[in-house]
């Protein structure tokens, strides 16, 4: 049987989608082959895909979601009114969307979209998920989550994270060329888990600290995905991550000491 021998950078645009490849493992089609690309480029640290099919993952999304962009921001202006101007309800309604958010970002756009270019999204979506259980029990379930403003150090900087996520995010996305739908709005991973960061920078007390693991390892995962295909402005997230861990340990530390004096 005649061998074939497949180089990994053979272009996509060169590959018959009715051509099947022979060789000692069988056959391949262009499906499976794929899968090995996708695979091989892991393996050695690139991007499974390139920077065109990435944007093209958000005009996809954007174009099926539109115009729910607009109830997501809105209820990001919602929830920043409810923690000023505290409700009976505030914290519960806080915590109900911020969980929403996450599992939207893990069901719709990792799983139905970003999966289609990276299998990995398929992982990233269970993790979103995982993070919007954890604050359904930690703020529902349990009521260890409650928000409002407070004259301090965390609370200002949650408000600057807030307003990079919700305004200065998009603005230097537009500066840096990523116009609608080729841009990740709010509701996408990035500019959603800094505005979580800073939501949680405005709790009242000290939050289980659990509930901060996943957003920070997803600020140093993002980000380095981000840098390699140049979407500049998420290097906030890895900022907002660092900024927020500290604060929120040190706040957990604070009020243990107080506890234990």
């Amino acid at each position: 049987m005649p061998r074939l021998l497949l180089s990994f950078s053979t272009p996509q645009s060169c590959i018959n989608e009715e051509t099947s490849f022979s060789g000692l493992s069988g056959n391949y089609n262009q499906k499976s082959l794929n899968s090995i690309i996708i695979k091989n480029k892991l393996w050695e640290g690139r991007m499974p895909f390139t920077i065109e099919e990435f944007l093209g993952v958000f005009r996809s999304y954007n174009n099926a979601v539109w115009p729910f962009q607009i109830i997501l921001n809105a209820s990001a202006l919602y929830i920043i009114f409810v923690a000023i101007w505290k409700r009976s309800y505030s914290n519960k309604i806080i915590t109900a969307i911020l969980g929403f958010y996450w599992i939207w970002i893990g069901l719709v756009y990792q799983i139905l979209f970003f999966a289609k270019i990276n299998p990995v999204a398929y992982g990233f979506g269970l993790i979103f998920i995982i993070q919007a259980i954890l604050f359904y029990k930690a703020g529902i379930h349990d009521k260890k989550m409650e928000f409002s403003w407070q004259n301090n150090l965390e609370a200002y900087t949650g408000a600057i994270l807030i307003l990079y996520a919700l305004i200065v995010y998009p603005l230097l996305g537009m500066y840096f060329g990523h116009t609608y739908p080729e841009n990740p709005t709010f509701g996408l991973p990035c500019p959603t888990t800094i505005f979580t960061f800073g939501i949680l920078l405005w709790a009242k007390e000290k939050l289980p600290l659990y509930i901060i693991i996943i957003p920070v390892i997803w600020a140093f995962l993002g980000i380095s995905a981000a840098m390699q295909l140049g979407i500049k402005e998420d290097l906030g997230l890895l900022i907002s991550g660092l900024i927020s861990a500290i604060l929120l340990i040190k706040v957990n530390v604070k009020a243990r000491k107080i506890k234990t004096a």
